[in-house]
């Protein structure tokens, strides 16, 4: 049962029942709500301040877990980048070498266009640890662009070694007879005495002796672009075969017998191509074997490398050598 609140009344000198009107009514109940509001902000903020709840607790953790994630993962990314520059200097310094390629032109390796703006709205988003994002970020990229240098670069490698391959195999790189004993080569590259005019001219290729029909031999991998038989119109060669190795490379054989092969034939070094001669200008049996480089004459002996040891090419380069009479 409700209180009844009474009042002194100055006027009649009596206590009065007082009277609750709707406006006290509301008045009291927004005061008291009013307290009440106050009171559980407060509340709620001390709980906020002093307590985590369970999701907020679990963030923490996880965010904990993130960095250190993120640190490992900074760890494993410069490990990579070490083995990628590794990679990068062994590539410049060894494989390209080797293959006279350009060493990668550090516009290759270098950050994007681009990612400068990518990394500074990292930087402004607010995120919690911004500066281990960014730099993870970047560090990525730069593998990724690395990575794909590298990737590009070793399929050019690999291309280079297709390509070496090649010119390995085509390079005239072995005698043009059978010459085991190294007793064959009569006459070097260079100035010897012409065995028709008894002075001393310019030999433009070395003399390999052997008696006539001794098969003669491609010193390397090609294709036949010349073939003159009892030629007049390149005075003393005779018979003889141009093979075209690429790469700037051409051997010629002189002064030969029966010809084997026909212009347009490909030929793999030590197949047959023909029989020692006499023909031309010769005064005996035997192949007088040029090599080309980019229209000039070369000494072929410093080709003659494959099959021989060092001792048995040292014996070769001496007897070439000897300043003697040439057979042509």
């Amino acid at each position: 049962m409700a209180r009844i609140k009474y009042y002194y009344d100055t006027e009649t000198c009596k206590y009065e029942r007082a009277k609750v009107t709707k406006g006290d009514v509301f008045t009291n109940f927004m005061g008291f709500l009013s307290v009440a509001l106050i009171m559980a902000i407060t509340m709620v903020l001390i709980y906020n301040t002093y307590f985590e709840s369970p999701i907020e607790a679990q963030l923490r953790k996880e965010n904990h877990e993130l960095s250190d994630h993120y640190a490992v993962l900074e760890t494993e990314m410069t490990e990579v980048q070490e083995v990628i520059n590794a990679l990068e200097e062994r590539d410049n310094n060894i494989y390209r070498k080797i293959y006279e390629a350009e060493p990668i032109p550090l516009s290759a390796t270098i950050e994007k266009q681009g990612s400068a703006e990518k990394y500074r709205i990292i930087m402004e988003k607010g995120l919690g640890d911004k500066v281990l994002v960014s730099s993870t970020s970047r560090q990525i990229d730069q593998l990724k662009d690395k990575a794909s240098a590298k990737n590009n670069s070793f399929e050019q490698i690999m291309q280079l070694a297709r390509e070496n391959n090649t010119m390995l195999s085509s390079l005239p790189a072995i005698q043009p007879i059978d010459n085991k004993d190294l007793t064959q080569l009569v006459s070097g590259f260079g100035m010897r005495i012409n065995p028709f005019h008894k002075a001393r001219v310019k030999h433009e290729g070395i003399d390999f002796a052997a008696t006539r029909n001794t098969p003669v031999y491609a010193t390397g991998n090609g294709k036949v672009v010349t073939v003159k038989k009892n030629s007049v119109l390149e005075t003393g060669y005779g018979n003889y075969v141009e093979i075209d190795h690429g790469f700037g490379y051409i051997s010629k054989y002189a002064h030969l017998g029966e010809i084997k092969v026909s212009v347009g034939d490909d030929v793999q070094r030590g197949e047959q191509i023909a029989l020692v001669g006499s023909s031309g200008g010769s005064v005996a049996p035997h192949v007088h074997y040029e090599v080309i480089k980019d229209k000039q004459k070369i000494d072929p002996i410093n080709f003659l490398l494959q099959g021989l040891s060092d001792s048995d090419y040292e014996k070769l380069v001496k007897l070439a050598s000897r300043e003697n009479q040439s057979f042509d």
